[in-house]
């Protein structure tokens, strides 16, 4: 992105406690408070970018279940009713979303797009294979581990672990080191991932068939999430769906190097429904 789209697009950081967790949110346009705010310049439209995670408490909200109904509860005491969505869902982020449309059907999205889409068969996948017993066998011993081992870590020694991790991945100007080598993340981070490993098992076809027409899938070659023969068995199955295949080899983890080149592919899909509005 250059410095003058930097300049036009205004972009902050926030804070907010919402569903018991506390929640960062990255605001990216000119709108603050979209229920206080009715002048011209409100926006029409909300894109909600859902990775790969009210005032009422939310059940376990670390698990599978209770991040769904975390991104719910964000809309309900954020968002207004009648304000235009579209989903973006990355990874498990479009296990999410299919699950957000199933539950509030309602909800006025106009495109949801699934990008490398883990909404089925986790465990059987090539990656699955090797972080389900990981993750749902062993995640104790991984959870004393890093406690053992990050817990007494002096910050200095952490920040230079993850800037060297980055700075080796060619991230270093593009990413800020968070808390990533917290025990307490990484323990949140593991129990999520053995959920996911055990319970993204189906392909919810009732729902992908409900709400198809606003169904965007994309697909990798190189995936080891979600391998090609899930393309196509869902190709097959909903052969009228726009559900894509990536002709550019783009890995499963595209916001590390190509997330400019995913960025102009969702904005591309989007003028014809934008045109509409």
């Amino acid at each position: 992105m250059d410095s003058e789209l930097k300049e036009e697009i205004p972009v902050h950081e926030e804070f907010i406690l919402c569903g018991g967790a506390e929640t960062q949110v990255l605001k990216c346009g000119p709108w603050t408070d979209l229920f206080n705010d009715q002048s011209v310049k409100r926006p029409k439209l909300l894109i909600f970018i859902i990775p790969d995670s009210n005032a009422q408490e939310i059940k376990d909200i670390y698990g599978l279940n209770g991040q769904i109904e975390h991104k719910l509860a964000f809309l309900r005491t954020h968002v207004p009713k009648d304000m235009k969505l579209v989903l973006i869902g990355h990874s498990v982020g479009s296990y999410f979303t299919l699950q957000m449309l199933k539950r509030v059907p309602e909800l006025p999205v106009i495109r949801a797009f699934l990008l490398f889409p883990t909404i089925e068969r986790m465990s059987e996948s090539p990656n699955g294979r090797i972080a389900t017993p990981l993750l749902c066998w062993f995640r104790y011993v991984l959870y004393v581990t890093g406690y053992l081992l990050l817990k007494p870590c002096p910050e200095k020694i952490k920040s230079l672990l993850i800037r060297r991790g980055l700075q080796v991945m060619n991230l270093e100007n593009e990413f800020s080191p968070l808390n990533i080598l917290e025990p307490f993340c990484l323990a949140n981070a593991a129990y999520l991932g053995g959920q996911e490993m055990m319970e993204v098992v189906k392909r919810d076809d009732e729902t992908i068939r409900e709400h198809l027409c606003k169904l965007t899938f994309y697909y990798g070659t190189i995936d080891p999430w979600c391998p090609k023969e899930y393309y196509e068995d869902i190709k097959k199955d909903f052969p009228e769906g726009d559900i894509r295949l990536c002709e550019k080899n783009i890995p499963h983890a595209f916001i590390i190097h190509f997330n400019q080149e995913m960025a102009d592919m969702i904005a591309d899909s989007l003028k014809d429904d934008l045109s509409k509005m």
